[in-house]
């Protein structure tokens, strides 16, 4: 039995725990208008966010082993059972209360996780040639642009649209990972270009994604993440780095995938706001409609 299921359980319960820390200290801290970077810094003022990071760094060196053996498209759709960690989690702990809806497509997340491990065959990634090196290279560049004018958008839209940027971020991470650990050795890994476009592409789903958490609902800005994230690294994974599915067993991937990515969409309707906090003036210095007229009344 390869070690990469090993991996991939314990990457589950660790990026699950990673959302929950996170989203906590995104919800203490005052909402950026603008795509800035500092929004890290002030988030690493927070433990808890602090807590989070450490887990989600974890989360990520699992999923880098699991990629060793493990098909994208089982790695990238298992990341979103993380989300049921956070949801459940959240029940527990912080006495969040999630909709009827918002459970039954949990479970039926979990339903097509399930339908991925059955299908999903263990094998050794191919490399990633010239073009797929400058592809990613561009595609960093892009989501820091889309990023500029998508901060700008504000409640679930927000979450759900810059959630979504994250996770073509971290998909793309992915794709430069799966290639990456096979490297041998130490001189080769540190000099190969992938790991400084996987580095880059992690910083930037990051930002994206505290940017997402600040706009109310966790349940949607992680569920937009993992939606937008599955669907590139599964093809490419397919296509170009080898990634194999069970003979016989197509069907079986294909319905996993779809039940998978279709209620990590639904989830981004359905999903109610867990957070409140105060909102930061934007950079005209007037207070939104809504806090001026709370203002005015005080």
């Amino acid at each position: 039995m390869s070690a990469g299921w090993f991996f991939l359980g314990a990457m589950i319960a660790a990026y699950g725990v990673a959302n929950l820390l996170q989203s906590v200290a995104a919800a203490r801290t005052s909402v950026h208008h603008t795509f800035d970077p500092q929004l890290l810094v002030r988030l690493a003022c927070h433990r808890t966010y602090l807590f989070g990071l450490i887990c989600q760094v974890l989360g990520f060196v699992l999923a880098f082993l699991a990629r060793r053996d493990l098909p994208l498209f089982l790695v990238q759709a298992s990341v979103a059972a993380g989300l049921g960690v956070t949801a459940l989690l959240g029940v527990l702990v912080l006495k969040w209360a999630l909709p009827v809806a918002e459970l039954a497509l949990l479970a039926l997340l979990l339903g097509g996780i399930t339908a991925l491990v059955l299908s999903a065959q263990p094998a050794h990634s191919r490399q990633l040639g010239t073009a797929g090196v400058i592809g990613l290279a561009v595609a960093v560049v892009a989501l820091g642009v889309l990023g500029f004018f998508a901060v700008r958008l504000h409640g679930a839209m927000g979450s759900v649209v810059l959630g979504s940027l994250a996770g073509v971020a971290f998909s793309a991470a992915a794709i430069a990972a799966r290639p990456l650990a096979m490297e041998k050795t130490v001189a080769g890994f540190c000099t190969d270009p992938l790991l400084y476009l996987l580095v880059a592409h992690s910083i930037v789903g990051q930002l994206l994604l505290g940017l997402a958490m600040q706009r109310g609902s966790t349940t949607a800005a992680v569920a937009a993440m993992d939606a937008a994230g599955a669907v590139p690294a599964a093809i490419v994974g397919l296509l170009l780095l080898g990634d194999r599915i069970h003979p016989g067993r197509e069907w079986l991937a294909g319905v996993g995938f779809v039940v998978t990515l279709g209620a990590v969409i639904a989830l981004t309707r359905y999903a109610e706001p867990q957070h409140h906090h105060a909102t930061a003036r934007p950079p005209s210095g007037r207070l939104p409609d809504a806090a001026r007229l709370r203002t005015a009344a005080r």
